[in-house]
């Protein structure tokens, strides 16, 4: 049981990992393409996706490893 939640953390870190990346600074995903991103604007579309699946990525990755310290 222990290693299927250590699998789980793994593949989760993995992904957090990617959407961290797909996260350009400053500009948001924009500029990962050569966007231009002179003036700031609220995120949205695939921005807004990507920043909230990554806040869950992320608490699910904490539940994940809260349970996995609890079992023998």
């Amino acid at each position: 049981m222990k290693n299927i939640f250590l699998f789980a953390n793994i593949i989760t870190s993995i992904v957090i990992v990617a959407l961290i990346l797909l996260q350009g600074k400053g500009a948001g995903l924009g500029s990962a393409w050569g966007g231009g991103g002179e003036y700031f604007q609220t995120r949205r579309g695939v921005e807004k996706v990507t920043l909230r699946l990554s806040v869950a990525m992320i608490a699910l990755f904490v539940i994940i490893s809260v349970v996995n310290f609890f079992i023998r």
